[in-house]
């Protein structure tokens, strides 16, 4: 067999945008992509296909995304855009005093303290429930098959999967003993193109096909769940499953230069999308790669971020309205904050005088916005044993604050950071669009808006564009494709500019357009990740 790294790229590729009539879909994995398109070939519409990719996704990349995880979505069909919120709350034991207690001084990142209820399977059962064609078990079988068969890890997951094993070894104790039982092969992670199975995940997907997923809340997985918790010092119990549901929500949106913009309410950050581009449509921006322009989208983030970072949070505890920190009279207010330097990010008083992802299309004009996420990486490390369900660790975003608007609070959702995207004009859809990747999420999605809006750029060259990224403080992020002179350019304003190296997670987008004439889909995918786009 001929020799050679998986992961080297010497010369410079590009990748074409994508045409197809029948269906569509982009995703992060290829695998996971043509499970999607196979589900469409035998019948299935595009919420069928966004299921069965989601489904094959936990299995091939399961670096990014788990059975215990979150999930949210937005489905157009029949002439209206639906938002799915499948956010998990902190379970009834978990609160303030209990992490104190336990020697806290902070939400940690691993083992049970930062587990909180898992919304993916439910958001799957729901969305086939209400849009979905063919039977919620057919949608499954690819990923089963996928879990029991085994599947070539690709290069991008290797890497990834390699990270976990490298954060996770030095936490490793009873508690996380099961991910490397499950995870691993022989102690190590697998390498590129090395086959892995995972035969406790498809026995457990398998029954969440039978079940249409009620196992996992209202049966025996959540009985399973219930018991290792307990058995290993965790705070998940039976009765914190049992009246979980993923919830259908209006989904919120601004009108940028003639585009609505569309994005999931709080508890999600795709409010921080909102509002920099809210604060932006009041300038002109000459070129895309402008000192100017990518000067201006960073301070306008920035203030964005502050106002998200300080308000958001479960929307039952939000203090501040949604059309309070999206209104002209705010918008403008910090838009005029906005000068010719960079400046300390502060939130604002809207009172006073801001993972993986998938998208799917099909011929009868069906469009998913998609995406889930265990949070970080695999997530909280705690495996439930002989099942492949690894739990997230998205309860690690509350404050222990008892006076921060995201504190924690027994049954209260957190602050979230995954978000799914999607465009429209005049009532008519344009198409999904996401970036995935923690707190790059609501400033990629900015980018992409803004690369097909004010810069004209066909998917493809949206997502090949080098990104920006505000890193906290004063301190900014750009990719190395970008000019050397746009960098110092950005340093002469006051931003403290870091350029990224190859690893660094600058997010990874899929992006699906539609013409409204002859319905022919134009996608683009992520060339930072192993992305492919699957057709019919």
């Amino acid at each position: 067999m001929l020799s050679f790294s998986a992961h080297e790229y010497p010369y410079p590729s590009q990748r074409q945008s994508v045409f197809a009539r029948r269906g569509m879909v982009a995703a992060s994995q290829p695998l996971a992509a043509e499970a999607g398109i196979e589900i469409m070939r035998q019948g299935g519409n595009a919420i069928d296909a966004a299921i069965a990719t989601a489904a094959a996704l936990t299995v091939v990349e399961p670096t990014g995304c788990g059975l215990g995880g979150d999930a949210f979505a937005l489905v157009w069909t029949q002439g209206q855009l639906h938002g799915l919120n499948g956010n998990g709350h902190a379970p009834a034991a978990l609160s303030i005093d209990a992490v104190q207690g336990a020697g806290h001084g902070k939400m940690p990142t691993y083992g049970w303290t930062p587990v909180t209820v898992p919304g993916c399977p439910s958001a799957w059962a729901e969305l086939s429930k209400r849009f979905g064609k063919l039977p919620f078990a057919q949608l499954l079988q690819p990923a089963i098959s996928l879990a029991r068969d085994g599947f070539p890890v690709s290069p991008v997951v290797a890497h990834q999967w390699q990270v976990a094993l490298e954060e996770f070894s030095p936490h490793r104790d009873a508690v996380l003993e099961p991910w490397f039982d499950t995870f691993l092969i022989e102690g190590r992670a697998p390498k590129a193109g090395e086959l892995f199975r995972n035969p406790a995940q498809a026995r457990t997907l398998e029954e969440l096909a039978d079940s249409a997923c009620e196992s996992f809340y209202r049966g025996a997985l959540a009985e399973r769940l219930d018991s290792h918790s307990r058995a290993t010092g965790g705070y998940l119990r039976a009765s914190d499953l049992k009246d979980y549901r993923a919830q259908w929500v209006e989904p919120i949106s601004i009108n940028y230069r003639g585009y609505d913009v569309w994005e999931i309410p709080p508890s999600g950050q795709g409010l921080v999308a909102l509002m920099t581009l809210s604060i932006l449509k009041g300038m002109d921006f000459d070129h895309r790669d402008s000192q100017l322009t990518w000067h201006r989208q960073l301070e306008a983030m920035k203030l964005a971020y502050s106002d998200g970072l300080h308000y958001i949070t479960d929307p039952l505890h939000m203090r501040v309205a949604v059309a309070d920190l999206l209104s002209e009279a705010y918008s403008t207010r910090r838009r005029e904050q906005i000068g010719e330097r960079a400046q300390p990010p502060q939130h604002g008083d809207p009172h006073a005088s801001g993972t993986v992802y998938l998208a799917t299309a099909d011929a009868e004009g069906n469009m998913v916005s998609f995406i889930q996420s265990n949070y970080h990486g695999f997530g909280s490390g705690v495996v439930l044993p002989d099942s492949g369900i690894a739990l997230q660790n998205r309860g690690e975003e509350f404050s222990l604050d008892p006076c921060h608007a995201n504190c924690l609070a027994p049954g209260k959702k957190t602050f979230h950071t995954i978000i799914p995207g999607f465009l429209s004009r005049a009532g008519e859809p344009v198409g999904p669009f996401g970036v995935m990747g923690g707190y790059m999420q609501p400033q990629g999605h900015v980018q992409m808006v803004m690369n097909l809006v004010d810069f004209g750029l066909n998917p493809q060259a949206a997502l090949d564009a080098p990104r920006w990224q505000w890193l906290g403080g004063m301190k900014v992020g750009i990719e190395q494709g970008a000019s050397r002179d746009l960098a110092n350019a950005l340093a002469r304003r006051g931003h403290q500019v870091e350029i990224a190296s190859d690893l660094t997670d600058y997010g990874r987008g899929q992006i699906i357009i539609r013409d409204p004439v002859s319905g022919v889909l134009c996608g683009g995918t992520e060339p930072r990740a192993d992305s492919h786009i699957a057709v019919w």
